[in-house]
């Protein structure tokens, strides 16, 4: 007897969001998958922050479905706020309170038991990285501690997914990293994320699937290879020789998986049929005919170039 397929940590089904005559959200169907670190991507008014807070039962949708691991956003409300942690993209801090203070007021409103709280507060500020800061006044902390200590808030349930709308907006990059970092360490302690941002190159180095939304409705799911290779025409790739360019040229244009070769110095572009061939084939061919290979380099487009590709810039 097979396994039953495991259930997705979030599948919405048409969701619909409308103000009036206006669609925020036009029938989006998405699916994430438990453990992934999901990046959420459009530019501002695309529809990211109307999704998330559909997701974590703070606005109804106008039409369609959202499931969050088995519960319904909706008829399950109670039961989905117990198991996500949602961080909006501005949240107010209480500036008077010290660092232990706020974190323990959270804990007690999920009914934390007050001889367990101290541990857990403890627990969330050593993950965040603010263990040192635990006697802090909040308005004393810079804008990046911040940021960190609204992540611990919103981890102080021990909830099993996270929705986190821009928890990097209007940090410096040494303070992003620091964030992403930490998003890293707890999609290692098995949490399914869900991050929004329009800074594409941050989410390309630490999601494993993307989508993009635009006008309120989904261009592309999958994975970061999958949306790259989607957008890019065929595979290329750029080897540099030490020998006799020409030489190396016409052995590449003898293969039959090679579209088009192009020469320039001693760098030659390569545009592979497909992009599931093995960029090896090229290193094979060129050794084996004799050429000196001194380099081979697979040419990517980034995240940031294959938003502009799908997004013509529209929002709402």
């Amino acid at each position: 007897m097979s396994d039953a397929p495991p259930i997705p940590a979030v599948q919405t089904t048409g969701l619909t969001r409308m103000y009036g005559s206006l669609a925020a959200l036009s029938g989006l169907d998405l699916t994430v998958n438990k453990g992934d670190l999901f990046g959420f991507i459009g530019s501002n008014g695309a529809g990211k922050t109307t999704t998330l807070r559909i997701l974590a039962t703070f606005l109804a949708p106008s039409a369609g479905r959202a499931v969050i691991l088995g519960h319904d956003v909706v008829k399950d409300a109670d039961a989905v706020r117990h198991i996500i942690g949602y961080m909006p993209d501005f949240f107010g801090v209480y500036k008077d309170m010290e660092v232990t203070e706020y974190l323990d007021f959270f804990g007690a409103c999920y009914r934390i038991p007050s001889a367990q709280r101290e541990k857990t507060v403890s627990d969330v500020l050593e993950l965040v990285g603010l263990s040192e800061k635990k006697g802090s006044l909040i308005g004393a902390l810079s804008r990046g501690m911040q940021q960190r200590l609204g992540l611990a808030r919103v981890l102080i349930h021990d909830p099993q997914l996270l929705l986190l709308d821009e928890p990097a907006s209007g940090l410096d990059p040494r303070a992003r990293i620091e964030m992403m970092e930490i998003l890293r360490e707890l999609q290692r302690l098995g949490k399914t994320i869900i991050i929004s941002s329009h800074i594409l190159s941050e989410l390309e180095s630490i999601c494993n699937r993307v989508a993009i939304i635009e006008k309120g409705k989904l261009i592309y799911a999958g994975p970061v290879q999958g949306v790259r290779d989607q957008m890019s025409s065929g595979r290329v790739v750029w080897v540099r020789v030490a020998s006799d360019t020409e030489a190396a040229v016409a052995l590449l244009k003898a293969l039959a998986v090679v579209t088009e070769v192009t020469a320039l110095d001693h760098k030659i572009k390569i545009t592979l049929t497909s992009h599931d061939i093995d960029h090896s084939i090229i290193a094979d061919a060129l050794v084996h005919g004799g050429a000196k290979l001194t380099e081979l380099r697979e040419d990517e487009i980034g995240l940031e170039e294959v938003f502009l590709r799908v997004t013509r810039g529209e929002t709402q």
